[in-house]
């Protein structure tokens, strides 16, 4: 293998320090890299030992690098954070969507502005702690599933394109996570058994709904039915997601979801069981990992969340639209989430859920072809 200069992103976790690990072993020149997110000067430290990039784990991150012999380098990234993925997450919200944080931050922080940055050390690449892997295949690389199917990651990845793969090594897709705690422990590590990180990073408490509401100021409205029978009020959009039962504030004698949330006149929409379930969906900003769309309707493995199974179902390309026709219903179609296609193992591409029934006509026909040639 060529040997190479690889900038590894460090949270301070077992992941990423048993993949500089891995590298270095390897013959690699590595070189750690922590990047500084987000102030924790006013979060308690007892909320913040559930998070991650605390001054602890850049503490846990650089002792790593003592131990493998390898520089360490704290990088500030805190404005940018902020901005493409703070501000984001909140703003989506406030638009009635659960955003997913960790493709914000994959997309910008990780692979956009970490890679610009390694240029400046004059790195070749650089390497994280996902769990997934990269290869080659008819001319291109290929984005697959980690071996670990508990852990895999990929699902957080198909915003890569070629150019990013080409820049990018996975280390650790090829083991299960009981391995790389084991490799932890072969090489003394003090992370071997340190508990991964279940919150989002910036919210270690857990309450997302708390941090919304301390940056926005919300709206009341009403709680309706399929019908748009006004059943209650709520607070503020912000606090519901497709799916939720709990916390709705209705008496009812049936279980009730939230079925949708309606921005424009900032009313959530509730329903039965059977009532959150649909067929099919429509996707903004499709992206593929070898850059190029279907020109005819593909038949994929579809995965609508990050922990949902995937499910057997239809491709069809829009333009910079994709509309996805499930075999079966799926629960809770999540406008925010991300829809991320696959063919076995190997992730063809994803897009962000915008609508839960593909029923309507396609929103970006001026651009899309399918629509072009159906009209002629």
């Amino acid at each position: 293998m060529e040997k190479k200069r690889v900038l590894v992103a460090m949270s301070g976790g077992v992941d990423s320090s048993v993949a500089a690990m891995l590298l270095v072993e390897a013959g690699h020149e590595v070189i750690g890299v922590t990047m500084r997110l987000y102030s924790t000067e006013d979060q308690p430290r007892a909320r913040l030992s559930q998070g991650c990039c605390t001054d602890d784990d850049i503490d846990d991150a650089r002792e790593v690098c003592q131990i493998l012999g390898i520089r360490h380098y704290v990088m500030n990234f805190e404005r940018e954070f902020k901005e493409h993925v703070m501000d984001y997450f909140v703003n989506e919200y406030s638009r009635g969507k659960t955003p997913h944080p960790c493709l914000a931050c994959n997309d910008k922080i990780k692979f956009d502005f970490l890679l610009r940055k390694s240029m400046a050390l004059q790195a070749d690449c650089i390497a994280t702690g996902h769990y997934a892997q990269i290869v080659d295949g008819d001319g291109a690389k290929r984005l697959l599933c980690g071996i670990d199917a508990s852990k895999d990651q990929s699902y957080v990845l198909f915003g890569l394109g070629q150019e990013q793969l080409s820049s990018l090594m996975l280390p650790i897709g090829g083991y299960t996570k009981d391995e790389i705690r084991s490799i932890a422990k072969r090489g003394g590590l003090p992370v071997a058994d340190k508990p991964d990180s279940q919150e989002i990073c910036f919210i270690p408490s857990g309450d997302y709904k708390q941090f919304v509401s301390d940056r926005v100021t919300a709206v009341p409205g009403d709680i309706v039915d399929l019908e748009g029978s006004v059943l209650g009020q709520h607070s503020g959009i912000e606090f519901f997601t497709v799916g939720q039962r709990k916390g709705l504030g209705i008496q009812s004698q049936m279980p009730t979801y939230v079925l949708g949330i309606n921005p424009d006149n900032h009313s959530v929409t509730v329903g039965s069981w059977d009532e959150l379930h649909n067929q099919s969906l429509w996707a903004s900003r499709a992206k593929y990992i070898d850059g190029k769309s279907f020109s005819e309707p593909v038949e994929v493995m579809a995965k609508i969340r990050y922990k949902a199974p995937m499910a057997p179902a239809t491709l069809i390309a829009h333009g910079s639209w994709v509309e996805i026709q499930f075999v079966e219903p799926q629960r809770a179609i999540t406008p925010g989430q991300a829809v991320v296609f696959y063919q076995g193992d190997r992730v063809l591409g994803g897009a962000i859920i915008e609508r839960f029934d593909a029923s309507e006509e396609c929103p970006d026909m001026a651009a899309c072809t399918q629509c072009l040639l159906s009209a002629v």
